[in-house]
Protein backbone atom coordinates (compact mmCIF):
# COMPACT_ATOMS: atom_id res chain seq x y z
CA UNK A 1 0.00 0.00 0.00
CA UNK A 2 1.64 3.49 -0.96
CA UNK A 3 0.83 6.53 0.70
CA UNK A 4 -2.21 8.17 -1.30
CA UNK A 5 -3.77 4.60 -0.45
CA UNK A 6 -2.80 4.91 2.97
CA UNK A 7 -4.37 8.40 3.38
CA UNK A 8 -7.24 7.64 1.27
CA UNK A 9 -8.06 4.16 2.90
CA UNK A 10 -7.84 6.03 6.54
CA UNK A 11 -10.56 8.48 5.25
CA UNK A 12 -13.01 5.82 4.49
CA UNK A 13 -12.71 4.07 7.66
CA UNK A 14 -14.17 7.82 8.79
CA UNK A 15 -17.69 6.78 6.73
CA UNK A 16 -20.27 5.42 8.40
CA UNK A 17 -23.58 4.25 7.72
CA UNK A 18 -26.37 6.41 6.12
CA UNK A 19 -23.85 9.09 5.24
CA UNK A 20 -23.64 11.72 2.22
CA UNK A 21 -20.06 11.41 1.17
CA UNK A 22 -19.05 14.20 -1.47
CA UNK A 23 -16.18 12.55 -4.03
CA UNK A 24 -13.17 14.47 -5.48
CA UNK A 25 -11.57 14.68 -8.43
CA UNK A 26 -7.84 13.06 -8.81
CA UNK A 27 -5.64 10.12 -7.73
CA UNK A 28 -5.72 10.76 -4.18
CA UNK A 29 -9.59 11.32 -4.98
CA UNK A 30 -9.37 7.71 -7.05
CA UNK A 31 -7.82 5.82 -4.09
CA UNK A 32 -10.45 7.00 -1.82
CA UNK A 33 -13.22 6.60 -4.44
CA UNK A 34 -11.62 2.39 -4.58
CA UNK A 35 -11.25 2.18 -0.91
CA UNK A 36 -14.97 3.20 -0.17
CA UNK A 37 -16.35 0.94 -2.38
CA UNK A 38 -14.77 -1.53 -1.30
CA UNK A 39 -16.23 -0.78 2.21
CA UNK A 40 -19.74 -0.42 0.39
CA UNK A 41 -19.09 -4.25 -0.70
CA UNK A 42 -17.36 -5.88 1.55
CA UNK A 43 -19.21 -4.41 4.62
CA UNK A 44 -21.78 -3.61 3.18
CA UNK A 45 -21.76 -0.17 4.12
CA UNK A 46 -24.62 2.21 3.20
CA UNK A 47 -24.08 5.39 1.43
CA UNK A 48 -25.24 8.02 -1.04
CA UNK A 49 -22.53 9.79 -3.07
CA UNK A 50 -22.43 12.89 -4.97
CA UNK A 51 -19.91 13.36 -7.77
CA UNK A 52 -17.50 16.44 -8.21
CA UNK A 53 -16.86 15.56 -11.99
CA UNK A 54 -17.84 13.59 -14.52
CA UNK A 55 -14.67 11.56 -14.14
CA UNK A 56 -15.07 10.69 -10.66
CA UNK A 57 -18.49 10.05 -11.21
CA UNK A 58 -17.83 7.95 -13.88
CA UNK A 59 -15.36 5.72 -11.57
CA UNK A 60 -18.01 5.65 -8.80
CA UNK A 61 -20.12 4.48 -10.59
CA UNK A 62 -17.91 1.82 -12.25
CA UNK A 63 -17.17 0.51 -8.95
CA UNK A 64 -20.95 0.44 -7.99
CA UNK A 65 -21.35 2.86 -5.43
CA UNK A 66 -24.41 4.79 -4.85
CA UNK A 67 -25.28 7.63 -6.13
CA UNK A 68 -27.04 11.14 -6.39
CA UNK A 69 -27.08 14.13 -8.50
CA UNK A 70 -25.74 17.73 -7.20
CA UNK A 71 -29.00 18.88 -8.19
CA UNK A 72 -30.85 16.52 -5.26
CA UNK A 73 -28.26 17.26 -2.48
CA UNK A 74 -29.41 19.43 0.69
CA UNK A 75 -26.95 17.61 3.10
CA UNK A 76 -23.57 16.73 3.14
CA UNK A 77 -21.62 14.80 5.58
CA UNK A 78 -18.31 14.43 4.31
CA UNK A 79 -15.97 15.73 1.03
CA UNK A 80 -13.00 14.44 0.51
CA UNK A 81 -10.49 15.55 -2.09
CA UNK A 82 -7.01 16.26 -2.79
CA UNK A 83 -4.78 19.67 -3.49
CA UNK A 84 -2.30 21.03 -5.56
CA UNK A 85 -1.16 23.23 -2.34
CA UNK A 86 -1.66 22.83 1.06
CA UNK A 87 -0.09 25.66 3.50
CA UNK A 88 0.33 24.69 7.34
CA UNK A 89 -3.06 27.07 7.88
CA UNK A 90 -4.83 24.78 6.14
CA UNK A 91 -5.23 26.88 2.77
CA UNK A 92 -5.90 25.23 -0.70
CA UNK A 93 -5.31 25.55 -3.96
CA UNK A 94 -7.13 23.36 -6.49
CA UNK A 95 -8.20 23.10 -9.93
CA UNK A 96 -5.35 22.08 -11.84
CA UNK A 97 -8.34 19.38 -13.12
CA UNK A 98 -10.88 22.70 -14.36
CA UNK A 99 -13.40 21.36 -11.57
CA UNK A 100 -13.47 24.49 -9.53
CA UNK A 101 -17.27 25.09 -9.49
CA UNK A 102 -18.60 22.16 -7.83
CA UNK A 103 -15.72 21.25 -5.80
CA UNK A 104 -15.87 24.95 -4.18
CA UNK A 105 -19.87 24.05 -3.70
CA UNK A 106 -19.26 20.24 -1.87
CA UNK A 107 -16.32 21.63 -0.01
CA UNK A 108 -18.28 24.67 1.22
CA UNK A 109 -21.65 21.90 2.22
CA UNK A 110 -19.96 19.41 3.59
CA UNK A 111 -20.16 19.01 7.40
CA UNK A 112 -15.97 17.60 6.98
CA UNK A 113 -13.66 18.76 4.46
CA UNK A 114 -10.86 15.94 4.91
CA UNK A 115 -8.11 16.43 2.45
CA UNK A 116 -5.79 14.03 0.73
CA UNK A 117 -2.01 14.93 -0.17
CA UNK A 118 1.71 13.38 0.23
CA UNK A 119 4.13 15.73 1.72
CA UNK A 120 5.34 17.42 -2.03
CA UNK A 121 1.93 19.66 -1.89
CA UNK A 122 3.07 21.60 1.18
CA UNK A 123 4.30 25.05 0.51
CA UNK A 124 5.14 27.73 2.51
CA UNK A 125 2.18 30.25 0.81
CA UNK A 126 -0.54 29.37 -2.02
CA UNK A 127 1.40 29.68 -5.49
CA UNK A 128 4.69 28.67 -4.55
CA UNK A 129 4.55 25.58 -6.85
CA UNK A 130 1.23 26.43 -9.47
CA UNK A 131 -0.50 29.70 -10.58
CA UNK A 132 -3.59 30.19 -9.08
CA UNK A 133 -6.67 28.99 -11.18
CA UNK A 134 -9.84 31.38 -12.21
CA UNK A 135 -12.41 30.41 -14.38
CA UNK A 136 -13.73 33.10 -16.09
CA UNK A 137 -17.20 33.25 -18.14
CA UNK A 138 -15.58 33.38 -22.04
CA UNK A 139 -16.49 36.89 -23.50
CA UNK A 140 -15.31 38.38 -20.13
CA UNK A 141 -11.52 37.10 -19.94
CA UNK A 142 -9.93 40.09 -21.32
CA UNK A 143 -11.65 42.05 -18.82
CA UNK A 144 -10.18 40.13 -16.27
CA UNK A 145 -7.10 40.16 -17.50
CA UNK A 146 -7.09 43.50 -17.39
CA UNK A 147 -8.33 43.79 -13.88
CA UNK A 148 -5.60 41.25 -12.54
CA UNK A 149 -2.86 43.59 -13.88
CA UNK A 150 -4.02 46.40 -11.50
CA UNK A 151 -3.70 44.25 -8.34
CA UNK A 152 -0.17 42.85 -9.66
CA UNK A 153 -1.40 39.11 -11.01
CA UNK A 154 -0.28 37.79 -14.53
CA UNK A 155 -2.67 35.85 -16.29
CA UNK A 156 -2.35 33.37 -19.71
CA UNK A 157 -5.38 31.33 -20.87
CA UNK A 158 -5.09 27.57 -19.77
CA UNK A 159 -4.43 25.81 -23.01
CA UNK A 160 -5.96 21.94 -23.20
CA UNK A 161 -4.51 19.26 -22.83
CA UNK A 162 -2.83 18.65 -26.57
CA UNK A 163 -2.26 22.00 -27.04
CA UNK A 164 -4.73 22.24 -29.78
CA UNK A 165 -7.15 25.32 -28.61
CA UNK A 166 -7.85 26.34 -25.20
CA UNK A 167 -9.11 24.46 -21.65
CA UNK A 168 -12.81 24.69 -21.24
CA UNK A 169 -14.73 24.03 -17.94
CA UNK A 170 -17.95 21.56 -17.39
CA UNK A 171 -20.25 24.79 -17.89
CA UNK A 172 -18.11 26.30 -20.55
CA UNK A 173 -16.03 28.72 -19.13
CA UNK A 174 -12.47 29.63 -19.31
CA UNK A 175 -9.54 29.17 -17.48
CA UNK A 176 -6.82 31.79 -16.75
CA UNK A 177 -3.81 30.63 -14.42
CA UNK A 178 -2.50 33.78 -12.75
CA UNK A 179 0.86 34.47 -10.89
CA UNK A 180 0.51 37.08 -8.17
CA UNK A 181 3.92 36.10 -7.03
CA UNK A 182 4.39 37.00 -3.11
CA UNK A 183 2.49 40.19 -3.94
CA UNK A 184 -0.69 39.18 -1.76
CA UNK A 185 -1.39 37.03 0.78
CA UNK A 186 -4.04 33.44 -0.07
CA UNK A 187 -6.75 36.37 2.24
CA UNK A 188 -6.10 38.61 -0.57
CA UNK A 189 -6.18 37.04 -3.23
CA UNK A 190 -9.62 34.80 -2.23
CA UNK A 191 -11.57 38.05 -1.54
CA UNK A 192 -11.00 40.24 -4.62
CA UNK A 193 -11.25 37.61 -7.12
CA UNK A 194 -14.90 36.62 -5.28
CA UNK A 195 -15.49 40.29 -6.02
CA UNK A 196 -14.21 40.58 -9.69
CA UNK A 197 -16.74 40.43 -12.03
CA UNK A 198 -16.87 37.93 -14.92
CA UNK A 199 -14.96 35.85 -12.24
CA UNK A 200 -17.09 32.30 -11.86
CA UNK A 201 -14.66 30.59 -9.02
CA UNK A 202 -11.06 30.16 -8.39
CA UNK A 203 -8.53 27.79 -6.71
CA UNK A 204 -7.94 29.17 -3.48
CA UNK A 205 -10.18 27.32 -0.52
CA UNK A 206 -9.60 29.29 2.51
CA UNK A 207 -11.84 28.27 5.88
CA UNK A 208 -12.57 25.52 4.13
CA UNK A 209 -10.58 22.28 5.00
CA UNK A 210 -11.52 20.28 8.08
CA UNK A 211 -8.68 18.14 8.38
CA UNK A 212 -5.37 17.34 5.96
CA UNK A 213 -4.59 13.91 5.84
CA UNK A 214 -0.57 13.44 4.46
CA UNK A 215 1.31 10.31 3.84
CA UNK A 216 5.07 10.34 4.61
CA UNK A 217 7.07 7.54 4.45
CA UNK A 218 3.94 4.83 5.77
CA UNK A 219 2.54 6.91 8.38
CA UNK A 220 -0.50 9.16 8.12
CA UNK A 221 0.40 12.75 9.93
CA UNK A 222 -2.83 15.37 10.63
CA UNK A 223 -3.45 18.95 10.15
CA UNK A 224 -6.84 20.03 11.81
CA UNK A 225 -7.79 23.15 11.62
CA UNK A 226 -6.91 25.27 15.18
Amino acid sequence: MNDKERVAKKAAMEVSSGMVVGLGTGSSADCFIEALAQRHHEEGLVVQTVASSIVSMQKAQRLGLPMMAIEHLNKLDYYVDGADEVTDDLVLSKGQGADLVREKILATAADKFIVLIDESKRVRQIGDRFPVPVEVIPFSWQLVVKALQGIGGQAVLRPNANNSGLAVTSYGNLVLDVDFGSLLTAEQIDTTLNAMPGVIEHGVFRDLASVIYIGIDGVVEELKRL
